[in-house]
């Protein structure tokens, strides 16, 4: 079975090869992602890309990037994608198109509009009307675009990507939803294979198997896992069973790692985010990468071979030598397929230290024998091969973390000899041929032994002189840390030119020249200090507890408030501002917060309360004092949608929406601790006789909430109590502080609905009636070692009447270029909890136009960056209380782009927010380190 693309299209994909344009290619892909990378350094890092060895890029097209408002299109500027596929088929790199419509990559949502979650019978990511119809819009507007730079016909993308990791959501019908984006996708011109990725190894909840599909892993593994090879291999082989070949479409960046796959027939390597970058604007996602809850940060790096600025990594010279191997072989590699188990075999001291032994069968004869150490220390390995123990003469070692593919019986006619390269302990790395010879150039970390055949040969010179030629053969042996090369006159008069290179130095190779003459480079060098800028600072007052100059206003709102995206909120900062009665103030011991997300600052008329990250969840804050006004005051802002979709918290579900949907004022807290009557059962099933008003309980034990002493697991219990409810209040919620096990809450008899760990808040209201009493009944399920929680009751008065504002970049750009009268001030500085203010800055000097990293010392502030007419990042200090896990990149810095320096005036605005915690709020310095 072949992909949509027959065997005479520009792509083919069969079992056992990816061939474009007529060759087969290993096709060594590395994420180079746009949205992340300024416009004018496009072409500089498909260049630095392409210089390592890759020859293919792997990008996403973010909907929401393109589509900010529902209807509302951009691609022009930092958005132009025509001029992104003209670079890359101009600089000669493949390209992988992902354009979803859900993307994943940290990004906000996963690309999926926000609009689209309070549709009515919206599903998404699933072969539902609405949905596709929504995603319809999207792919009229980028399929058009990648077909035209298709490979063949005017472009280089080799395949296009449907969704993304399906296996990861639950979706009811992928082979419905995947068979309608193929058809969408290929009514609106694509002919390049169509694939689908599997995140968690589900090919068939991926892709549905869809016809003219072809399933891809994502494999993040353990690196040095020594089992890793065996579940590659079975997807391999589950693969090859269909007609596909093992496409890894994403996967961790070490090289070693990389080695591993391509060890097992992978014929596309895609290492997630080679080439990093930023998250510019309000783009960053919240997914659940800490415990459960964690923001990305705007820098968008893991570590790759170019960081974000562009500077070359270590792991790039990794990546070269890989290249180069795998260029090396040609074709031959290009078409192997993994070998029959026992056609060769490794021995290794210690034994667990290698991984196995795997080994490719080459399309034009022999083998490359692959061996990987995951110790943590060097190890001696050996192979069996062709009824010999190799080497023979000196002794394999391998460095720890070290994966080398090694030629067993391979013939020569692949670099133009005849003969037989019978093996060799030592990786080639690069081949050169002329009209006077062949050089073949190989790289080891110590000795190395290579053995030939050639009939009708002559060695000319050997250095060191370690050969021994018997019957036609020759061996030889070398130690790569001094000089080594070996020189054989062939039968038809040309030259056979062997090179040993210590791997270190191999990692330098800069060209091999027709004469055997090898170049070598140094590696890449960068400033790490920060460099003496003086930058005359000023710092602008702004009021926190009011919407920012120039926000938009949405309006006054009757009833309870509602989630931002209801008011067409969908990114930055909004403001919920209501009016409480005259005397409430008084009263009021706490705030209610429900079902609020991302991060949300309180404020009592002037006075700052609290700002908290509850992970859309409820969350109750109490006072300290009594607080002044009657006007209340949220500030939201919007972190990120998150990108993947995890149950634990109601923010980290991909429909969850932002902000809140109501705030209470909380006037009585009453903790219901003991004279709980509790009944023991032996199933789940209701039992409506044990939870209505009526129900005679007079002999059910009165003990503390979950404290029933049973030795049944789990204990399914229902606890009984009532309160009398207050006849001036309107809002009632029970609180399960703690609580570790599932339960479910009945008033008076009707389903108030679950409690779980991620939502210990139960909202009663609607079932209680002022002045009356309450019957509660909780039902429990038990498990030894997990509390139950306590109980708390809030009753209090709910917001009525809103204002609702919001500010995104455009308006926080206008506010901080509007300032005229802002101070004089040198750092460090402090603030005090809650204030806000503009910290503005000229930076006088670009750094020869390449720009600047950031680096912020200080505690307990977040920081909006503004700069060259955008938000290039945002930092939230370490030292609040209500700082959540943040991941993805540095946490503590920004980067200013060199090319969006102009000639005149280049403002840096920061956005500061001082927020309550353990350290005070304070910048003490701003380190400008040279890109």
């Amino acid at each position: 079975m072949e992909s949509n693309a027959s065997a005479m299209s520009p792509v083919h994909l069969s079992s056992n090869v990816f061939r474009i344009q007529g060759k087969s290619e290993i096709v060594l892909c590395a994420s180079l992602f746009y949205f992340r990378i300024p416009r004018a350094l496009w072409r500089e890092r498909m260049l630095q890309l392409k210089s390592f060895g890759y020859n293919c890029i792997d990008v996403y097209f973010p909907w929401n990037y393109h589509e900010q408002r529902e209807g509302e299109w951009d691609f022009s500027g930092e958005k132009d994608i025509r001029a992104f596929l003209e670079t890359a088929s101009e600089v000669g790199l493949r390209v992988l198109a992902r354009p979803g419509p859900y993307i994943c990559s940290e990004w906000d949502g996963g690309a999926l509009p926000a609009y689209l979650y309070g549709e009515e019978g919206m599903a998404i990511r699933d072969n539902n009307p609405a949905f596709l119809r929504a995603a319809a819009k999207w792919f009229d507007r980028i399929i058009p675009i990648l077909s035209s730079f298709q490979i063949g016909g005017g472009g280089t993308i080799v395949a296009v990507q449907l969704d993304n990791e399906l296996d990861f959501f639950g979706c009811a019908d992928p082979l419905g939803y995947i068979s309608a984006l193929r058809d969408m996708a290929v009514e609106r011109g694509i002919t390049v294979p169509l694939i689908a990725c599997a995140g968690q190894g589900g090919l068939l909840e991926a892709s549905g198997l869809a016809d003219g599909v072809v399933p891809t892993c994502n494999f993040y593994p353990n690196d040095r896992d020594p089992a890793f090879e065996e579940k590659v291999g079975s997807y391999q082989s589950l693969l090859e069973g269909m007609g596909h070949p093992l496409l890894v479409t994403e996967t961790n960046r070490s090289h070693f790692l990389l080695r591993r796959l391509l060890s097992r027939g992978a014929k596309l390597l895609g290492p997630y985010l080679q080439v990093s970058g930023t998250d510019f604007g309000f783009t960053n996602a919240t997914n659940n990468w800490g415990k459960p809850l964690a923001f990305l940060t705007s820098d968008y790096d893991f570590g790759g071979m170019i960081s974000p600025e562009g500077h070359v990594r270590p792991e790039a010279y990794e990546g070269r030598l890989m290249a180069r191997m795998i260029a090396a072989y040609g074709a031959s590699l290009a078409e192997a397929e993994p070998a029959a188990a026992d056609a060769v075999q490794t021995i290794a001291s210690p034994r667990e230290a290698v991984a196995g032994c795997h080994a490719l069968k080459l399309r034009d004869g022999g083998y490359l024998g692959f061996v990987s150490s995951v110790a943590d220390a060097p190890a001696e390995a050996s192979f069996e091969f062709g009824g010999m123990r190799l080497p023979q003469r000196s002794k394999l070692v391998l460095n720890r973390w070290r994966s080398v593919a090694l030629p067993l019986g391979v013939p020569l006619r692949t670099w133009g000899i005849e003969g037989t390269l019978l093996y060799a302990t030592a990786e080639l790395c690069d081949c050169r041929s002329s009209a006077s010879g062949t050089t073949l150039v190989f790289h080891t970390d110590s000795e190395g032994e290579i053995a030939l055949r050639i009939e009708g040969s002559t060695i000319l010179e050997a250095v060191p002189l370690s050969t021994d030629e018997t019957e036609g053969t020759m061996v030889w042996t070398f130690d790569a840390s001094k000089p080594a090369y070996c020189k054989i006159a062939l039968p038809d008069g040309k030259l056979l030119q062997l090179i040993a290179v210590e791997r270190s130095k191999a990692l330098m190779i800069e060209e091999v020249r027709e004469d055997g003459e090898i170049l070598f480079g140094q590696k890449l060098e960068y400033a790490k200090e920060a460099a003496p800028l003086p930058i005359p600072w000023s710092f602008s007052s702004i009021p926190a507890n009011k919407p920012i100059a120039g926000s938009s206003s949405h309006g006054a709102i009757a009833g309870e408030a509602d989630f931002l995206e209801v008011y067409g909120i969908y990114r930055g900062y909004a403001w919920y501002e209501t009016k409480t009665e005259p005397n409430l103030a008084e009263r009021r011991q706490g705030i209610l917060v429900r079902q609020a997300s991302d991060v949300i600052s309180l404020y009592a008329g002037n006075t700052y309360i609290s700002t908290i990250v509850p992970g859309g969840s409820s969350r109750y804050v109490p006072l300290d004092s009594k607080t002044e006004g009657d006007v209340l005051t949220v500030r939201a802002e919007i972190w990120g949608h998150s990108n993947f979709d995890d149950i634990r918290l109601p923010s980290l579900r991909l429909h969850a929406m932002k902000g809140l949907k109501g705030l209470v004022s909380v006037t009585n807290v009453t903790p219901l601790r003991g004279n709980w009557r509790v009944k023991a059962v032996n199933d789940r099933t209701l039992q409506e006789e044990l939870v209505g008003r009526e129900a005679d309980d007079s002999l059910w034990p009165i003990v503390g909430f979950g404290g029933w002493l049973s030795a049944a697991r789990p204990a399914l219990e229902y606890y009984r109590n009532s309160f009398a409810a207050a006849s001036d209040l309107d809002s009632w919620t029970v609180h399960f502080d703690g609580i570790e096990v599932p339960a479910k809450v009945y008033v008076d008899g009707n389903d108030a609905g679950p409690v779980t760990p991620s939502e210990p808040f139960v909202d009663i209201t609607s079932f209680v009636k002022p002045g009356e009493q309450v019957q509660l009944t909780v039902f429990v399920e038990r498990l030894p070692g997990l509390s139950s929680g306590r109980v708390i009751l809030y009753e209090g008065v709910s917001a009525k009447e809103w204002r609702i504002s919001s500010c995104q970049e455009e308006q926080l750009l206008a506010d901080a270029g509007a300032i005229r009268d802002a101070a004089q001030i040198d750092l460090p500085l402090a603030m005090k909890a809650g204030e806000m203010a503009w910290l503005l800055g000229e930076v006088g000097e670009s750094n020869e136009g390449k720009g600047w990293r950031v680096k912020a010392r200080g505690s307990n502030l977040k920081m909006s960056v503004l700069f060259g007419g955008q938000l290039v990042g945002r930092l939230w200090l370490q030292g609040s209380r209500s700082r959540p896990a943040f991941t993805g990149g540095s946490q503590d810095s920004f980067y200013l782009p060199g090319p969006w320096f102009q000639e005149q005036s280049n403002r840096l605005a920061i956005l500061l927010e001082a927020l309550d915690g353990e350290e005070p709020a304070l910048l003490q310095d701003l380190s400008f380190i040279p890109v």
